[in-house]
């Protein structure tokens, strides 16, 4: 009985040092503590710069342009939430709020009303329809394994993602 508890818990503090490895992105940041900015720009299923790098700690404050035909999602996460927002951004386009090159906001305040996901609403993330443009500040602190990624359906599995060195 005193194994079967201690091979529970150790599988617990292992699964919850695993998770917390994987959660950590950092947080908003506040403008008045922004290090640096950096002009990002996306392309068609690339951004430029396609790299990061990034001290921890640190408060970036991203100037993002989407210069493409498309739309395109500028989102701070790691492969894993990733993962878990792309359904979401799915459901978007069942619900014709995410068009290929337009975004209906009306449809998207609305279907937010009864889905919050679909407001799209992330404080790690920018949604942009083609020539807009969007600010995110991010502070890097307790942040690993992040990636900035476009989860707009195919656009990261055809690789749309930004590398981010934090030291």
């Amino acid at each position: 009985m005193n194994k079967l508890i201690l091979t529970i818990l150790f599988t617990l503090i292992s699964f919850k040092s695993f998770a917390d490895k994987n959660m950590m992105i950092g947080s908003l940041g506040k403008a008045e503590e922004v290090n640096r900015t950096i002009k990002v720009i996306m392309y068609d299923n690339y951004y430029e710069p396609n790299s990061f790098n990034i001290k921890s700690g640190e408060t970036i404050k991203f100037e993002v342009v989407n210069a493409g035909e498309l739309v395109h999602e500028f989102n701070i996460a790691n492969a894993m939430m990733h993962k878990k927002h792309q359904p979401e951004m799915e459901k978007m386009v069942e619900n014709e709020i995410l068009l290929a090159n337009s975004i209906d906001k009306n449809k998207m305040k609305k279907m937010a009303k009864m889905d919050k996901s679909m407001g799209h609403t992330h404080s790690n993330s920018v949604l942009l329809e083609p020539n807009e443009k969007g600010d995110i500040v991010w502070k890097f602190e307790n942040a690993m394994n992040i990636e900035i990624a476009c989860n707009v359906p195919g656009h990261y599995q055809i690789g749309m993602i930004a590398k981010v060195d934090i030291k």
